[in-house]
């Protein structure tokens, strides 16, 4: 009976041993598993723009909110002020506009004036010429007498000078024209820059209003009524709920065979009984000790090799049964089946490619 109950121990054992070898051999080989891994979310943090008091706050902690929805205003007095001031800056520069406008008129008609006095004055020096000519003429031959002379060679030289007096005015007033024309040019830049500070000031007053850039739940509730706050400051974080994945660091000896696309289990600690059925969406483009605050660096002192962890990020399924209950935070464990070839998303077969690459004569490495 002895030997009967130690062959048939043996056969346990060794059958044991064989369903163990089988199992790892067709299954668990292939499973990648980490602890190191937590449910995350795209937070958004909400800051003001400007800076001021804030007058009323229109959201609870824990309450859920649409994309639009106000959730602080700050006090607007002030920028309500700089509006007013800045459309009466873009008013008086439109009234000055509208004035050179003017001037540029009343300066071509000068202009035209002074054209028609260069014509008069042109006349009136062909007419004192002729008249020169012929009492040059006739005093030589003593038909007129000198004094005559004299004074038609007067009108003509001062018809000479009334028509270059006519000719420099119509340049003068052409000068003024462009002058003028420049003028404008600057006022109309003043005009531009006059309405965008209006436009800045109207943002402003825009921005005194905070609304919600997209629907989730509010949390971290920092900012209350009378509190004076800047640009930048910290007032509420918004989690977009229930849009949740898992950030899993697994070890980079467990990468070998992993791909975007694969299957992944989650088993979430705070609900065991539930698990999810997850893939692998991507990979980070480094470790997690490349982004830390402070890198190692390796090149100083004494080297001890440590197993890095890069960080993959694991979609979980919009319509899941934990979908309105998952936080981000909470740990969960993450059951990564290698033996699918998954498929190459942009921003995530990052392995792939490199092994790809790498590859003899540029061929795809096999998975």
């Amino acid at each position: 009976m002895r030997k009967k109950l130690i062959m048939l121990g043996l056969v346990v054992l060794v059958a044991a041993g064989i369903g163990g070898g089988w199992y790892w051999w067709t299954e668990l080989r292939f499973l990648q598993s980490t602890d190191d891994a937590y449910i995350a979310s795209d937070v958004s943090v909400i800051s003001p723009k400007i800076e001021g008091y804030i007058k009323e706050v229109r959201v609870q902690d824990n309450e859920q909110v649409t994309a639009g929805q106000v959730l602080f205003v700050i006090d607007d007095r002030d920028f309500a002020a700089r509006v007013a001031q800045a459309e009466a800056a873009v008013a008086s520069e439109e009234a000055t506009i509208a004035t050179y406008k003017d001037r540029l008129l009343l300066q071509k008609a000068v202009i035209d004036q002074a054209a028609a006095a260069v014509k008069s004055a042109e006349a009136d020096l062909t007419r004192t010429q002729l008249d020169y000519n012929r009492y040059a003429a006739l005093v030589t031959s003593d038909f007129a007498s000198r004094q005559r002379f004299e004074q038609a060679q007067a009108d003509y030289n001062k018809a000479a000078a009334a028509l270059e007096s006519a000719r420099a005015a119509l340049a003068a007033a052409k000068n003024q024209l462009l002058v003028l024309q420049s003028q404008q040019r600057e006022e109309e830049a003043r005009l531009t820059q006059q309405r965008a500070n209006l436009r800045l000031a109207r943002n402003d007053l825009d921005n005194t209003v905070i609304r919600a850039p997209v629907s989730g739940v509010a949390g971290n509730r920092a900012g209350q009524v009378g509190q004076y706050v800047k640009a930048g400051t910290q007032l509420l974080s918004l989690v977009p709920l229930p849009h949740v994945y898992v950030t899993a660091n697994f070890k980079e000896t467990q990468l070998t065979h992993m791909r975007p696309g694969q299957a992944a289990d989650v088993a979430v600690d705070a609900y065991p009984d539930h698990p999810l059925q997850g893939r692998v969406e991507s990979f980070a483009p480094a470790s997690g000790a490349q982004f830390s605050l402070l890198p190692p660096d390796n090149a100083t002192g004494n080297f001890t090799k440590i197993v890095q962890r890069v960080p993959v990020r694991i979609a979980l399924p919009a319509n899941g049964p934990l979908a309105a209950l998952l936080r981000p935070g909470l740990s969960v464990t993450v059951t990564v089946d290698t033996r699918g070839e998954g498929t190459a998303e942009p921003g995530g077969a990052i392995f792939g490619a490199a092994q790809a690459q790498a590859a003899p004569g540029g061929a795809p490495a096999a998975r």
